[in-house]
């Protein structure tokens, strides 16, 4: 937990747009399925997951390994903010805790912050820990190979 987040609750009471950098970056609830890439169903045009993550994941925690220049080394990883959320969470899981909070609904119960523990999202199996392969270990044409449902 973020000890500059001062009111226990603010999510329920301030909106993503309201909300000061300390509490925004406490939404994440450290999934980490914004980290895999995405592909289009050619017929639907739908976007589907794969289990390929970004070769700057950390697996075993669901954390970047170089966080604060990630849009830097990858330039198609999308850092989301007040500015862009509204169009970045169209690309973001269902149970992305920013698209749930721009939606209206609530945090998810195995959120760390109703919780208290950022492990619980591991524990109850809700992240990418573990069920992913690295871009590094795909070629490209392979990726299909890769589609799974359980991001969502």
């Amino acid at each position: 937990m973020n000890d500059k987040v001062d009111d226990e609750r603010f999510w329920e009471s301030k909106t993503l747009f309201e909300m000061t950098h300390e509490e925004w970056e406490s939404i994440c609830d450290g999934c980490a399925k914004c980290c895999l890439t995405q592909l289009q169903d050619d017929e639907t045009e739908q976007l589907v997951f794969t289990n390929i993550a970004c070769d700057l994941l950390n697996d075993n925690t669901c954390l970047c390994q170089d966080y604060d220049n990630r849009s830097d080394i990858v330039p198609s990883c999308v850092t989301m903010d007040a500015g862009n959320v509204e169009q970045a969470a169209e690309f973001a899981p269902p149970t992305c805790s920013y698209r749930l909070l721009l939606q209206g609904e609530s945090l998810p119960e195995w959120h760390h912050l109703i919780t208290k523990d950022k492990n619980t999202i591991h524990d109850k199996n809700r992240s990418v820990q573990g069920r992913v392969v690295f871009q590094r270990e795909v070629e490209e044409d392979d990726y299909e190979d890769h589609v799974v449902e359980w991001p969502v």
